[in-house]
């Protein structure tokens, strides 16, 4: 999948909400929390990293703020045990239908749960990847719930 393809998937997605978001993208990389907060000129937590991971056969999306670390044994118990990992590229664009960099939380599929960490309340707005490297969505913690169908917890390593 191209990245203006991605970008066009998650317009597509996001338009179903009503809700007025508008994927933007940006000269600089913001493939990265680090680049996409210098490109935006934000915290690095405001930025809305998204991550693949895996816990024996079960796969799970965590969307964490981009300044924290993301506790193994949070989503072990999340994903119902086994041992965790991240996924591999390959896996997250299969999984996803994006590249990494610019995998968007939203649209994916069904079967795959969703995490939203909930520290990232303490912003009024957090930017996620929206389908290419390059590109980044403003949207609420509570937007980004609606658009994801995931669920807020804690997932902050301690």
């Amino acid at each position: 999948m191209t990245d203006n393809k991605a970008l066009e998937r998650a317009k597509i997605y996001l338009d179903k909400f009503k809700l007025h978001l508008e994927p933007k993208e940006h000269e600089q990389t913001t493939k990265t929390s680090v680049e996409a907060a210098q490109a935006l000129g934000v915290e690095v937590g405001q930025i809305a990293k998204t991550i693949l991971f895996r816990a024996g056969q079960s796969y799970g999306l965590f969307v964490a703020a981009g300044d924290i670390t993301i506790d193994a044994k949070k989503v072990k118990a999340l994903l119902g045990g086994g041992k965790v990992r991240i996924a591999k590229p390959d896996e997250v664009e299969e999984i996803t239908g994006y590249r990494v960099g610019g995998v968007c939380p939203f649209d994916i599929k069904p079967e795959i749960k969703i995490f939203i960490d909930s520290s990232m309340a303490r912003f009024d707005i957090v930017f996620s990847a929206a389908g290419s490297s390059h590109s980044y969505l403003p949207i609420t913690l509570e937007q980004l719930e609606q658009v994801t169908g995931g669920t807020i917890v804690d997932m902050q390593k301690e």
